[in-house]
């Protein structure tokens, strides 16, 4: 249940992000949240939207109640007056914010709102992933513009931190990723049985989110077939654009999808009914297979747990081993539900099912970690293509290390 049911008595201003420019993704200056309470007076989630050519989706922010009173926030969103008066909120009945957790090295919209939104927290301790690094200019963490005196790195083993009583934690090893590197922190949650991971694992809702509804303009944007059309707003019309964003989001440009010359993209753009700069002008460089559908019906399947293809492709790949070592150690624990950072959550789901959404590194099932790892959920091969050439193209000018056989 959202718990803002009146939305529209909320001044707009208190959406506004000042520092949308360290990030500039839609919807820039103007972030709505959504506070969602998971469990009873134990987990909420705060969702917000962000997406470069209206491909937006839910980024995600998780809030944890202690048992000694006092919250723990994983992967903090953008600070803005809403989402900080929604903690306030939660702070008057449960206690402090004592805990901010970075639980990634490589993602930057999630890196960027952790200094700003710690400063509204003054008492809080800022634990970030250890191998932090930044680019072109590896700098230190105060310089990221993380509280320099109440920042730490979380240690391997997680009894040595303040919230080891309830929390248990494994880092994916660091994998490298030649300028850069990846790595996730998964959270288990042992009174409630939740785990909490940034990327490594999605599920995709049928219907788009409750956050991407707030302004369904994206959605329509992407419902059109042409540039001349003037798309209604309906539910059909909403759930149509969702399933192409996903598409975009997950696979980049899906076999499905054509992209016109430029010329033609111009040519049809003097069609458009709308030609503001809210609409890019009438630009609509897209062309969509009548069966493009399949792609979509395939990706989400009955709403499985899955690894996005851009880590399959292009990030996991580079460290299967290191990847299925930490998959088997988070799939040793007993967790019933998973709230990943992006898309559908909380998700229904089991360790074995966890551990199967990472079988695409190996070549034949395995037994890990007392479960069987059974076939995972085979994507079309076709629509994997443009990561394909990505991932190959990267290799060949050694800007990353070439992926490492299967298992």
């Amino acid at each position: 249940m959202v718990d803002d049911e009146n939305l529209e008595l909320i001044n707009p201003k208190d959406w506004s992000w000042s520092f949308w420019f360290t990030l500039p993704l839609y919807p820039y200056g103007k972030r709505r949240t959504l506070r969602q309470e998971i469990i009873k007076d134990t987990i909420w989630t705060f969702d917000q939207i962000q997406g470069i050519f209206y491909v937006v989706v839910p980024i995600r922010m998780t809030v944890v109640k202690l048992d000694e009173g006092g919250l723990l926030v994983y992967a903090p969103v953008a600070p803005t007056p809403e989402c900080i008066r929604l903690v306030n909120e939660l702070v008057v009945e449960h206690g402090d914010v004592k805990y901010i957790i970075l639980p990634t090295i490589s993602g930057l919209e999630h890196k960027v709102f952790v200094g700003p939104f710690a400063r509204y927290f003054p008492q809080a301790q800022v634990f970030v992933a250890p191998n932090q690094w930044s680019f072109p200019l590896n700098l230190p963490l105060s310089w990221l513009g993380l509280p320099a005196k109440r920042t730490q790195v979380l240690p391997q083993d997680s009894k040595q931190t303040p919230f080891a009583a309830e929390f248990d934690y494994a880092i994916l090893d660091t994998i490298d990723l030649g300028p850069g590197k990846f790595a996730e922190v998964a959270f288990l949650h042992r009174r409630s049985h939740t785990l909490l991971v940034t990327d490594s694992v999605v599920s995709i809702p049928a219907d788009p989110p409750a956050i991407v509804q707030l302004d369904p303009y994206p959605l329509l944007f992407h419902a059109k077939d042409q540039a001349s059309d003037m798309v209604v707003d309906n539910q059909a019309n909403r759930r149509k654009g969702w399933e192409r964003i996903t598409l975009f989001a997950l696979y980049f440009r899906p076999s499905a999808l054509q992209i016109p010359t430029l010329i033609a993209a111009i040519s049809a753009a003097f069609k458009a009914p709308e030609r503001s700069y809210r609409a890019y002008f009438g630009l609509y460089p897209f062309k969509w297979q009548q069966d493009w559908e399949r792609s979509f019906t395939a990706l989400r399947g009955d709403g499985r747990l899955f690894v996005a293809p851009v880590l399959q492709t292009l990030i996991l790949n580079r460290a299967p081993q290191e990847t299925i070592n930490w998959a088997d150690k988070v799939a040793s624990w007993p967790f019933q539900w998973i709230i990943p950072c992006h898309f559908h959550a909380p998700i229904k789901a089991a360790p074995l099912q966890f551990r199967q959404a990472f079988s695409f590194l190996e070549k034949q099932p395995a037994v890990s970690a007392g479960l069987l790892s059974s076939s995972s959920y085979p994507l079309p091969a076709e629509d994997f293509q443009i990561l394909q050439q990505i991932d190959t193209g990267l290799s060949k000018t050694g800007i990353v290390p070439t992926a490492k056989d299967k298992l």
